[in-house]
């Protein structure tokens, strides 16, 4: 599977970015696909994940301002984030794999830079 992340950008604080993870190579539909994000010093961590199933988890820091939805016709996965805020800067990277995802799933796309000013 090959993933090809795109969407970001420079923002203002309160504004909306739509993250799309387009994938290719696989029947995309049988993965479990997520959004982890990496700022400066800091760990990657999981901002959001959706099953093959369509069940979401979100991180604490997020809920109710991003949503993951996926279209399997597209074999496209985006994250909508709204209200964004400063600390939401970050690299994003998508990830997919046939189970729960972490930092060991086997597929990854390249990143986008999301900045978000105050």
């Amino acid at each position: 599977v090959q993933l090809q992340a795109s969407g970001g950008g420079l923002v203002q604080a309160g504004g909306s970015l739509r993250l799309s993870c387009a994938a290719s190579g696989s029947t995309f539909s049988n993965y479990a696909v997520g959004w982890y994000r990496q700022a400066p010093g800091k760990q990657r961590e999981l901002v959001a994940a959706i099953s093959s199933g369509r069940n979401t988890n979100y991180a604490d820091s997020v809920k109710g301002r991003f949503t993951i939805s996926r279209d399997n016709a597209k074999n496209t996965v985006y994250l909508q984030m709204n209200s964004l805020k400063p600390e939401d800067t970050a690299v994003y990277y998508c990830a997919a794999g046939r189970g729960v995802i972490t930092t060991t799933s086997p597929y990854w796309g390249q990143g986008t830079q999301v900045t978000v000013s105050s």
